[in-house]
């Protein structure tokens, strides 16, 4: 079992640009399988027919945006949060339109392909900066993870690769859930994505543990945190030859439901 980086780690250690190599499509990355599959699924979920609300908040959005980037064509406002300071100021970056910024065009036009107009990115993006509201702090290890902020209840929490790397074992992982279900409206949606069967992931020259999670567990954690499942599904990994960066065995994308008597 891989040693536990917490939080304190990943404000020290954790890379952003070396993250963002991940997420170059022209490149043959281990991003690249990664990000195709997440972008294909949220094109399918954020629709005006499908999910839609007023607020949607993205837990763990690391130095990146890929993740709402369909998400702004059905919900009137997004916020963006990580626990890493350096994350959250290359998110200020982008958002702002500063110099240095990463350089999200090439997956923006990806989007833009699988929503069916690939010209279409620069009207996205400057409706993407507009949706966004807030670029927050956040911790899900905390029983309110916006806190001090108490904000108040949102339509859906999406979250990307974020409580696999946050938490320390299976029972701080059902805690999690239950923490971010906090945020959500009865009723609301939870969107997650990420890795299953994993132990650890390497950015940069930092090694940072992944928690192993398995189908059965999520469907169990998620029915004992009060939520119903819509949708799982996963994708087996299909690149071998760059195990030595993580040891994942394949993704998985959920969407669920919270009680509406909650």
């Amino acid at each position: 079992m891989e040693e536990f980086t917490g939080g304190e780690v990943y404000q020290k250690k954790f890379d952003p640009q070396a993250y963002l190599e991940f997420f170059k499509l022209e490149s043959d990355s281990l991003g690249n399988e990664a990000v195709t599959f997440y972008l294909e699924c949220f094109c399918k979920t954020f629709t005006p027919d499908f999910l839609k609300g007023d607020t949607l908040i993205d837990l763990g959005s690391g130095p990146c945006i890929f993740q709402f980037m369909s998400a702004c064509e059905s919900f009137e406002n997004i916020i963006a949060s990580d626990y890493v300071d350096g994350n959250l100021q290359e998110i200020e970056k982008w958002w702002k339109n500063k110099p240095g910024a990463f350089d999200w065009s090439s997956i923006g036009m990806y989007v833009c392909q699988l929503e069916g107009n690939r010209t279409k990115w620069p009207e996205k993006e400057a409706k993407l900066r507009r949706t966004i509201q807030q670029v927050l702090k956040c911790d899900v290890n905390q029983q309110n993870p916006m806190a001090p902020l108490r904000l108040p209840l949102v339509d859906c929490v999406l979250s990307t690769e974020c409580l696999e790397s946050a938490c320390k074992d299976l029972a701080s992982y059902k805690a999690a859930l239950s923490n971010i279900g906090s945020l959500l409206k009865p009723g609301g949606h939870l969107v997650l994505s990420g890795l299953l069967e994993s132990t650890f992931l390497v950015v940069g020259s930092q090694k940072f543990s992944i928690l192993f999670l398995t189908e059965k567990f999520q469907r169990e954690a998620l029915a004992e945190s009060g939520f119903t499942i819509i949708q799982y599904k996963t994708q087996r990994r299909i690149d071998k030859e760059m195990l030595d960066l993580c040891d994942f065995a394949a993704f998985y994308f959920i969407i669920a439901q919270k009680g509406k008597g909650d």
